[in-house]
């Protein structure tokens, strides 16, 4: 049994740290990068009935072999957009969200932790890792990374029944997302270092390993991770793959939060498993390696966290009492339910200034674009530009987009060069056979400039977000 029972007072409290992180996930605008260009993915592998085998979506790497590893990410996604819209897209993004957070909460209680610090540590963890929150295809793998987290602590409180849970939730994610080798790994240190009794975990452990065998390539799920890991695009361009910098406010609360840890845990009364200082040790070298693994290692240290301060908090601290259930239900639902007004579609018909749905997304622009078929291609674009462009106007392949594995490192040094205009930008633009660009005015202020004291390129289009060019001498689509 775990060593805590969750009463109408808890959930009150969760529900106050989740009026919170519903409200951010809400009102977080959807970013274009990893998000139009599968649900393009999710339509084709519905329409024709399986996953796309090679590269339709540029005309650089057409014909190409392509393996899309989060196939059933996209496929969820285009069938939420299909049914609601971004509306009902940033509402699942606000549900995953607060399961994933709620899962290691409920763990932290359930394991000793007392109510406040497991609130106050929590509330820390949605401020530092809201920057992971973007609608891409890791949101489906939250939850599951928490509740494989809640049963471990389970089984090391002698419950045998929730490990078989684990093969379950591997044969999902193998399928949702690449980051399914965070199960493994997080399963495989309880198995050597967990405290449980390992027949049956071990039982597990390997269910989990075969399950990944349960995708539509059989071993090539572990080929794309293993291709993901060591593909040199990626390493050098993506800035999630580099290791995270203290810059930022939610930075500095990960890096506080990092440094703290250890002192923490020297002088709490409660000690760490060898368990719990192996997923520290672990994860926390993830995280620092590549910004991608910060939100992993985030969900493990509300948990560590929580159980560190309990036995503080209880010393000066009476628990609360968990007052008039019914009132704290109630209280909880307003709290859970209050968000809703931020959801898009919701918020614009009582705020006048709400915030955009959607970022840096040429949504006019391909509009426009839409409507003068007869300019000539091929189109060169900003990658979140060429996400877009994807899913709303596949007539127009694009040179490069964010699959920063598909193509190879010189076209990314010449993507890089063109958007900060170097000395031999016209050339560039010249390799690529581009006649018509669309720049974007946030990411490529510098190329923007160069294009408009250039002779080379006349502006036709201009909003807010993009600008398309054309390709002297300039005519009418």
């Amino acid at each position: 049994m775990m060593a805590k029972r969750l009463n109408s007072g808890d959930f009150l409290w969760l529900a106050l740290v989740l009026l919170l992180a519903l409200g951010i996930a809400f009102l977080l605008p959807v970013t274009p990068q990893d998000y139009w260009w599968y649900l393009r993915i999710g339509r084709e592998t519905l329409a024709s009935g399986g996953v796309p085998r090679v590269d339709t979506l540029s005309y650089t790497q057409a014909g190409q072999a392509v393996d899309y590893q989060s196939w059933g990410a996209a496929v969820l996604f285009w069938l939420l957009y299909r049914a609601g819209g971004l509306t009902l897209t940033v509402l699942v993004r606000g549900v995953l969200i607060a399961l994933a957070y709620g899962l290691v909460w409920a763990t932290a209680r359930r394991a000793g932790a007392a109510r406040l610090g497991a609130g106050l540590v929590l509330l820390a963890a949605v401020l530092t890792s809201s920057n992971n929150w973007s609608v891409r295809p890791q949101l489906f793998a939250y939850p599951l990374f928490a509740l494989a987290i809640w049963i471990l602590y389970a089984w090391q409180q002698g419950q045998k029944k929730p490990l078989a849970w684990l093969p379950l939730i591997s044969l999902v994610w193998v399928n949702l997302h690449g980051s399914y080798v965070m199960l493994i790994l997080l399963v495989g240190a309880a198995l050597v270092f967990g405290k449980g009794e390992r027949r049956s975990l071990g039982l597990a452990f390997a269910g989990v390993v075969v399950a990944t065998l349960a995708n539509p390539r059989l071993f090539g799920g572990w080929t794309y991770v293993f291709n993901s890991l060591t593909a040199s695009s990626s390493q050098q361009f993506s800035a999630e793959w580099q290791p995270p910098i203290n810059t930022g406010w939610q930075m500095n609360i990960f890096f506080l939060w990092l440094i703290g840890f250890p002192l923490l845990a020297a002088l709490s009364p409660r000690r760490l498993t060898a368990l719990e200082w192996t997923w520290f040790l672990g994860f926390g070298t993830l995280a620092l390696l590549g910004e991608r693994y910060v939100i992993w290692f985030v969900l493990i240290l509300v948990v560590l966290t929580s159980l560190l301060l309990a036995d503080w908090e209880r010393s000066r601290l009476a628990e609360m009492a968990p007052g008039l259930p019914a009132l704290n239900l109630a209280l909880a639902a307003i709290f859970l339910i209050f968000p809703l007004a931020f959801l898009p579609g919701v918020r614009q018909a009582w705020w006048k200034q709400a915030p955009p749905v959607t970022e840096n997304t040429p949504v006019q622009a391909t509009a426009w674009l839409a409507a003068h078929p007869g300019l000539p291609g091929p189109l060169w674009s900003e990658i979140g530009f060429s996400s877009y462009l994807e899913f709303a106007l596949p007539s127009r392949p694009v040179w490069i987009d964010t699959r920063f594995e598909v193509f190879p490192v010189s076209q990314w040094q010449d993507y890089r060069d063109l958007t900060y205009a170097t000395w031999d930008w016209q050339a560039l633009l010249d390799k690529t056979g581009a006649r018509m660009l669309m720049v974007s005015v946030q990411n490529q202020p510098q190329l923007l400039v160069a294009l408009r004291h250039a002779n080379t390129w006349c502006e036709q289009y201009q909003d807010d977000v993009a600008v398309i060019f054309m390709r002297a001498p300039c005519g009418g689509g």
